[in-house]
């Protein structure tokens, strides 16, 4: 057979099995290009049994979560340990007064008696509890080894009572409110109204003996009262004066315009005033009784 011809016959054997076959086409073509190059034609007895794939398996990974945006946290305190409460501390009770402060009475002229007895009190007892008193009381206090509160309780009058003797009625009601002073020896004979300016006294005197006493007041520094030894010229119980135009209840002159008699503005004003010379009394009802047992001619001695 010519070369030719059996080259023919082999293609159209090739190509009808490969239909039988059931290649589809594109796989191969008649100058051997395809697919898979070349190698379709290396084996046209069998078809080529493709490899198969591995089978893929996709696992999707989680989205992920976003982070939640960081929030301040409330700061936690540990609980503080209870402090213990302070035990309730009870005041002392403190006694009241056996002489109250600001009162009035016989118990405080007491008091005033027997701390004037110990030359702590300047002053003839007056009845009222009032600042000078307290200072004395806490001056006693110093001076015996008691707290100087200037209150006069159990233990303080305990002790000024134990210190001091009983006063006498003279000393617990005396006639003046300061103490009167040593008498000029003038006063010692006759009948004398005897006035200390030292002592701001008046002592009723009848043979050297005080009758009566009584507080008083002088005159200023431009209009003083003289000093010296005088007499009572005359008495006049409801008089005026003709200067100043006030009254002069009591009056009993002894050195020219200048007299003994009552002060109504001593009476209310006590030594924030003062006399044009006279010599004023503030107790009205102690001047009246002097004005009857005084008569002209006795005599007056103003001294310091």
């Amino acid at each position: 057979m010519h070369r030719t011809a059996v080259v023919g016959t082999a293609l159209a054997t090739a190509t009808a099995a490969a239909l039988v076959a059931g290649c589809r086409a594109g796989e191969a073509t008649v100058d051997g290009r395809g697919q898979d190059g070349p190698r379709a034609l290396a084996s046209t007895s069998a078809p080529a049994r493709e490899t198969p794939r591995p089978h893929r398996t996709f696992t999707h990974k989680p989205t992920a979560k976003p982070k939640p945006k960081a929030t301040a946290k409330a700061v936690v305190h540990p609980p503080r340990a209870a402090t213990p409460a302070a035990p309730r501390r009870t005041a002392p009770r403190v006694a009241p007064p056996v002489v109250p402060f600001g009162t009035s009475g016989d118990r405080v002229r007491e008091l005033q008696a027997r701390l004037r007895a110990l030359g702590l009190f300047q002053r003839n007892p007056t009845g009222y509890f009032g600042t000078i008193t307290q200072a004395s009381v806490s001056a006693y206090q110093r001076g015996h080894g008691l707290t100087a509160t200037g209150s006069v309780d159990q233990r303080t009058w305990t002790s000024l009572r134990s210190a001091t003797r009983t006063p006498t009625r003279d000393e617990l009601y005396p006639p003046t409110t300061l103490p009167l002073a040593k008498p000029d020896p003038r006063c010692k004979t006759g009948r004398v109204l005897c006035i200390s300016k030292s002592s701001r006294t008046l002592a009723w005197m009848v043979n050297g003996r005080v009758v009566s006493a009584m507080d008083v007041r002088f005159g200023s520094e431009y209009t003083p009262t003289r000093e010296g030894l005088f007499q009572v010229n005359f008495k006049s119980r409801d008089h005026v004066s003709t200067i100043y135009d006030t009254p002069m209840p009591y009056a009993m002159f002894f050195s020219g315009g200048q007299a003994v008699h009552y002060s109504a503005d001593f009476a209310a004003r006590g030594y924030s005033g003062a006399s044009h010379g006279c010599v004023n009394v503030r107790d009205k009802k102690k001047i009246a009784a002097l004005f009857d047992q005084v008569k002209a001619g006795d005599k007056v001695v103003v001294y310091k």
